[in-house]
């Protein structure tokens, strides 16, 4: 399909010369494209949408990153776009079959299943494995962002970022938001001051979580002093507990109430101030870390899941699951030693979370229940956060067309590449009579 050609809205003839190289990341979807129109060969970037008001749609328009495309492909031409000087860019409307806009508009729909499950079976081994591998990375890089934001919030004090990872992670996705708010109401200087008297650190963190009133649980002698120690911390630091009515308690399990996690993470922070250090130092060794994340809470916790005079029958576990640690290796450790790595140009660091990654068992949810359905089994938790963040990211933001596995779809149900890459044609040259422009010399 190089070189054949095509024509503008306008009616001046298009021949694309080089499509340039496919761009995965944010900005133009090809960079450094030549095409020649009416004669001039134009060097610059290309960008695909299936209606052009996308163009505006996405903030294109405004956006200087989107300053050099020479050329607007589209499907659906419903608008004009430019610049955001306001010149014109050249577009092309591309005739697609039928059966083309029916798929697209089943893959953009609001169907909450897998849309491109009945494609997924004719991929192949190899194509899997190189986007399985490409959404491990990118599900470590959308957490290492996460933690380089909270950086960007606390001044750069990675120990801040630390607390922050490891609250959310504790919430088990259900509380992971209360969690992470409960932390960022808590000064880590102040904790640090109570770390020696685990009842007054428990206080702080369970009064912060508007789980503590004096009125109640009058038979409960622990809750009643940490209500007394909260009363008298709280005025001291002028600290202001979230909303009671931010944590998820209906249709929880006992042992997922938010009571012994929080203690888990007071008990943290009581014994293991320095815990990114010794993640850091860990070098990446799974049982290493595993002793990290064993935090055991002291008999009242023990014996209960809630608050109460009243103990349980039966003692509980006084630490977390061998699979709760597992999730917190692959929530907590490996984002911490990625986004590390990143900012420090650590290369050896990186491959240390992707391995520690590869090394755990992959965990268990509905979202990765479907996949299995569908074929796809994570053998590792590098291979399960992959699937998850493909649902989450792509199958249910319908970023269908960003995915490798919905362009595969598309191609074998209507077209091919409407814009083909290197490997599937001989590449026009151009003459040295021509002149090379750029919209931006």
């Amino acid at each position: 399909m190089l070189g054949i050609p095509f024509f503008l809205e306008s009616g001046e003839r298009v021949r694309v010369i080089d499509p340039g190289l496919l761009n995965r990341d944010a900005g133009p979807d090809f960079f450094n494209a030549k095409v020649r129109i009416d004669g001039k060969t134009w060097v610059g970037n290309i960008e695909i949408h299936m209606k052009a008001s996308d163009w505006h749609r996405h903030g294109h328009s405004s956006n200087p990153a989107y300053d050099n495309v020479i050329l607007h492909v589209v499907a659906l031409s419903d608008t004009r776009i430019s610049r955001s000087d306001g010149s014109e860019i050249p577009q092309m409307r591309v005739a697609l079959p039928e059966d083309f806009y029916k798929t697209f508009a089943y893959l953009t729909s609001t169907n909450p299943e897998i849309r491109c499950a009945r494609g997924l079976q004719g991929i192949d081994t190899l194509r899997r494995a190189d986007w399985i591998e490409t959404l491990t990375i990118e599900r470590l890089q959308h957490k290492a962002a996460r933690i380089e934001e909270t950086l960007r919030k606390y001044n750069g004090d990675w120990n801040a970022a630390c607390f922050m990872t490891l609250a959310r992670a504790l919430g088990f996705g259900l509380n992971g938001v209360p969690f992470e708010m409960l932390a960022e109401s808590i000064n880590l200087n102040h904790l640090r001051r109570h770390s020696d008297n685990i009842v007054q650190m428990e206080a702080i963190f369970f009064g912060q979580a508007g789980l503590l009133d004096p009125m109640t649980n009058m038979g409960d002698q622990r809750y009643q002093i940490m209500c007394r120690e909260y009363q008298f911390l709280a005025r001291k630091y002028s600290m202001r507990p979230i909303p009671r009515a931010s944590w998820k308690f209906a249709r929880t399990r006992p042992q997922n109430l938010p009571y012994r996690r929080i203690a888990l993470l007071a008990k943290a922070m009581a014994e293991t101030p320095d815990l990114l250090n010794r993640i850091l130092r860990s070098d990446g060794d799974e049982e290493k870390l595993r002793e990290l994340f064993k935090w055991q809470v002291d008999a009242y916790w023990s014996r209960r899941l809630t608050f109460g005079s009243d103990a349980q029958t039966e003692a509980n576990p006084p630490s977390l699951s061998e699979g709760s640690i597992n999730i917190l290796l692959i929530n907590v450790a490996a984002p911490l030693l990625y986004a590390y790595a990143l900012l420090h140009s650590d290369h050896e660091m990186k491959e240390t979370a992707m391995a520690l990654l590869m090394g755990l068992p992959p965990e268990k949810n509905a979202i990765l229940k479907t996949w299995q359905q569908l074929g796809f089994k994570a053998k590792d938790a590098g291979m399960s956060q992959a699937l998850i963040h493909l649902r989450k990211e792509y199958c249910d933001k319908h970023e269908c067309l960003r995915c490798r596995f919905g362009q595969h779809y598309l191609r074998n149900t209507a077209i091919d590449m409407m814009i083909p890459s290197r490997s599937e044609g001989v590449l026009m040259s151009v003459s040295e009579k021509e002149t090379l422009t750029s919209p931006m010399s």
